[in-house]
């Protein structure tokens, strides 16, 4: 795993004072990198969050959110991959696995209007506009993924997705999640828009450029966004991307002071404490 650079400082207030006794739980949330192929190596899809967000305010991230419970409906058509499979892969049970594949799927078409669902088990469809309505009403939560796949007579295509990483904010933090991140390749005649309100900026980038933009201070990296960047970089397409082998670790990491400033500690640095 790729080592978090020095000058990765956390603002002060950044955690409380006293961590909260006991840590808040986790939330179960999925995360997906939506990647293509360019000229100039592969890109991923970015959202800058609105600032002032209770989460991750003004920081670039990959399309993600909450698992909703309607997730783990079961009368979801499905292809690829089975809930086991997924579970196996994150070290979760069934039912969870196949409602952080739905959520996936579905943060997915919220955030970047792009849908990993088709007609049937061999094809996906070319142009998610037509169902704008309906995005709308999943946002609203007035639609489930599950409701809405019926309705459309589609698919959801689990076998577009690769298990890419788990990671758990920081004890230390008040509000906590536990995000398994998805990679995915935008299938050909969609468009990412990032037409959602919880982003004032959306854009294709190289995970290099990314990385480049973080150092130069043009963009705020939270330390799960900036390793998964780095990993994604070492690949020159998306073919190949997808075809990389992953050993899915749970990562927790830690908020500790070094120098008088506060910094993420990943398991394996020297001041990552043992005890949680």
């Amino acid at each position: 795993m790729p080592q978090l650079p020095e000058d990765m400082v956390l603002p002060e207030g950044f955690v409380p004072s006293q961590a909260p006794q006991p840590p808040a739980e986790p939330r179960d949330s999925a995360t997906v990198a939506l990647v293509r192929d360019t000229d100039g190596g592969p890109e991923v899809f970015l959202l800058r969050r609105v600032l002032g967000m209770a989460f991750a305010g003004g920081m670039t991230v990959f399309p993600g959110g909450g698992v909703d419970k309607r997730d783990a409906d079961t009368s979801v058509a499905w292809a690829g991959p089975t809930p086991a499979w997924w579970a196996r892969a994150f070290g979760c049970s069934a039912e969870l696995a196949r409602a952080l594949v739905c959520a996936a799927v579905r943060e997915t078409f919220e955030e970047a209007g792009v849908l990993l669902a088709g007609p049937d088990a061999d094809s996906v469809v070319a142009d998610a506009t037509p169902y704008a309505d309906a995005r709308q009403e999943l946002v609203e939560r007035k639609l489930s993924l599950a409701e809405f796949l019926t309705e459309a007579g589609l698919v959801l295509r689990a076998d577009l997705l690769r298990p890419l990483g788990n990671w758990v904010t920081p004890p230390e933090e008040p509000r906590r999640y536990d995000t398994r991140f998805f990679l995915a390749a935008l299938p050909t005649g969609q468009r990412a828009d990032g037409s959602t309100t919880e982003a004032d900026h959306a854009a294709w980038q190289r995970p290099q450029d990314a990385i480049a933009d973080w150092a130069a201070r043009r963009s705020g990296l939270m330390p799960p966004t900036w390793v998964t960047l780095s990993q994604l970089a070492e690949h020159r397409s998306v073919r190949e991307l997808l075809a990389a082998e992953r050993q899915i670790t749970k990562i927790t990491p830690r908020v500790v002071r070094r120098n008088g400033n506060l910094h993420v500690a990943l398991p394996g640095d020297a001041d990552y404490p043992e005890a949680s």
